[in-house]
């Protein structure tokens, strides 16, 4: 593509408009890229391979461009990693099979598939269900009864759901697990008493859930994942979680039952969230930490047991300068 085909795509505009016509033949990192190369730089701590790349068109910063080496072609973004990212998703478009349903899906009579799907090999549905226009359905799936998928969904080969209702665009990733009964029991003297696990999931659009992440349906009422919302892999959250618009949940964190997290809330990898909690929205907390109190909105919280980010760095700071003092 030209750049300026590329400008035009990913929202950037040219250092020099006499660079227009100049044509990038792939995408590539900085210390990697040759002249036919379009790289990014969004971390300056990447400022000197920045320096020395020998790429022939970078997207960054306005910022950065006094240290663009003579000769690359600049294009000027405030958001550097998302352009790239438009400019990759442009270079190596995602492609899908056409419209086919395997000859060895088992399919309900029942069930309801809008046009346009995929369903592979091995997949079963179930009885009621309901998936939208655009679907994609890879092998050994299983959606079972009375499930229902909006329009351009797409689940992972070896991924089951069942008790669910499904927005439009959410993509599950291979082997996702959505619906199971959550981790519900009574205990007495005498054992463990199940307790019937009664809810749904309710998952809103644009939506990714990671590969063998877990989401269980409600106890009473439902499990809610907000739209725009996208979860890592091997993450798990628990029967009647309310999460909000947005929110990004990294890999290996653990959500018990009945906590909300409020809109764009942000949990760090291995963070895990006691049960019965609030997060208010726009909350960020640090990976590997663990979540036992309320969160307001907006604060940065790290730590086991977490607490304030700035309380938490002065007591690590005051912690070393008393081991300083008693070190023998």
């Amino acid at each position: 593509m030209s750049l300026a085909q590329v400008a035009a795509k990913i929202g950037a505009t040219l250092a020099h408009p006499e660079d227009a016509d100049f044509i990038v033949q792939d995408v590539a990192t900085l210390d990697k890229a040759t002249n036919d190369n379009l790289a990014f730089l969004d971390n300056p701590k990447y400022r000197d391979q920045f320096s020395a790349t020998k790429a022939g068109a970078v997207i960054i910063h306005p910022d950065m461009a006094p240290f663009a080496p003579q000769g690359v072609k600049l294009l000027l973004t405030p958001t550097p990693y998302k352009s790239y990212a438009l400019a990759a998703q442009a270079f190596y478009p995602e492609s899908r099979p056409d419209a086919h349903i395997s000859d060895m899906a088992r399919i309900h009579p029942s069930a309801k598939i809008g046009n346009g799907a995929y369903i592979g090999d091995f997949v079963t549905i179930g009885e009621n269900v309901v998936i939208g226009d655009g679907a994609w359905i890879e092998s050994h799936a299983a959606i079972g009864h009375g499930v229902q998928l909006g329009n351009n969904c797409r689940v992972g080969p070896h991924s089951s759901v069942s008790h669910a209702i499904i927005g439009n665009n959410v993509r599950l990733y291979p082997g996702v697990r959505i619906g199971q009964d959550g981790f519900g029991f009574a205990i007495d003297p005498t054992g463990f008493v199940k307790v019937p696990q009664l809810g749904r999931v309710v998952i809103g659009d644009h939506i990714e859930i990671g590969a063998n992440s877990c989401i269980d349906r409600g106890a009473q009422g439902d499990t809610t994942i907000g739209s725009g919302t996208w979860v890592d892999n091997l993450v798990q959250i628990g029967h009647n979680v309310k999460m909000g618009r947005g929110c990004v949940i990294v890999s290996q964190c653990g959500i018990a039952g009945s906590t909300e997290l409020g809109d764009f809330v942000v949990l760090g990898g291995q963070v895990g969230v006691a049960g019965h909690l609030k997060i208010g929205s726009m909350a960020r907390v640090a990976a590997k930490s663990g979540v036992t109190k309320n969160i307001p909105p907006k604060e940065e919280w790290m730590g086991y047991p977490a607490m304030p980010m700035k309380t938490f760095l002065r007591q690590t700071v005051k912690l070393n300068q008393l081991v300083q003092k008693t070190k023998v």
